[in-house]
């Protein structure tokens, strides 16, 4: 199984509707590891990484997010795996 590493940007309205919560559960469930975090300009940042079919179903997730969620667009990147980061984390 090979890992895969995306940072994702997420626009819309994603603050203040459980997005990071709902994010941190859905990552768990799919296996992977990383962080996300709510950005100044009102959008959602994210490292996900893991199996490429577990961040890929993640990514497309995203662009619906919970149901309070309002998601404009998820913007993807992909970047190379960062052995320090275990567990995926809400970060404040």
């Amino acid at each position: 199984m090979t890992a895969v590493a995306v940072n994702a940007r997420v626009t819309g309205r994603v603050q203040g509707v459980a997005f990071r919560t709902w994010a941190r559960a859905e990552a768990l469930r799919h296996g992977l590891s990383g962080w996300i975090r709510n950005e100044p300009d009102g959008s959602v940042r994210a490292l996900l990484m893991g199996p490429a079919a577990g961040v890929a179903d993640m990514v497309r997730g995203m662009g619906h997010g919970p149901g309070a969620a309002a998601v404009k667009d998820v913007l993807t990147e992909r970047t190379v795996p960062d052995p320090e980061v275990s567990g995926f984390t809400i970060v404040r």
